[in-house]
């Protein structure tokens, strides 16, 4: 089986990436290429936990303000930037969420949710979907993060470990902790019951 690499991006790219984050520490005209590359991924990371384009753009537009602010104080540990804006990302979107008491949303591909029912190893009739949809919206925004991460997001455990500020391990355990409780809500499901969408 192949192992799977720990960052979406080579050494290579995260030695070149040090030293445009070295010139923009300088001079911030420098950030642009940073802003550019990541203004995308940051977005859909935001957009897919809020559905909605105008407060993904102000979230955004904050992420890489206060990167931007907070640019002298970045250290490199040899992993890619991007961790340290999604970090930045994560922290916006839960004080939003705090301070407008609005709940998560979470966008899931169809295929997403077949493969986390097969990871869950189990089954329900006659609608797993539903049985799923209804044990994700049962866990804590923590579980979630983790499970969406690493199954709808398909990122590697070291790149979950950088982007949540814990270890590789960590992470791992964290993921699997969350499985449990994601495969014993599923197991609680009633068809009788509700089960909005998380």
């Amino acid at each position: 089986m192949e192992r799977q690499r720990p960052y979406s991006i080579s050494e290579e790219q995260i030695q070149a990436e040090w030293l445009e984050i070295q010139a923009a520490q300088r001079d911030r005209i420098y950030f642009k290429p940073l802003y550019e590359r990541y203004f995308e991924p940051i977005y859909r990371y935001l957009f897919k936990r809020t559905a909605d384009r105008e407060l993904t753009n102000d979230l955004c537009q904050q992420v890489f303000l206060k990167a931007m602010q907070k640019l002298d104080g970045y250290t490199f540990k040899g992993v890619p930037f991007s961790a340290w804006l999604y970090r930045i990302a994560s922290n916006e979107l839960a004080m939003h969420h705090r301070q407008n008491k609005r709940q998560r949303v979470v966008s899931i591909e169809l295929a997403d949710l077949k493969n986390l029912g097969e990871e869950i190893q189990t089954q329900i009739e006659p609608n797993p979907r539903a049985a799923l949809l209804y044990a994700l919206n049962q866990l804590k925004p923590s579980d979630l993060e983790v499970i969406e991460l690493r199954f709808f997001e398909h990122r590697p455990f070291q790149e979950i470990a950088n982007m949540l500020a814990i270890t590789e391990s960590n992470a791992k355990v964290r993921t699997y902790r969350a499985l449990d409780r994601l495969k014993k809500h599923f197991n609680n499901y009633r068809p009788e019951e509700e089960s909005p969408k998380p």
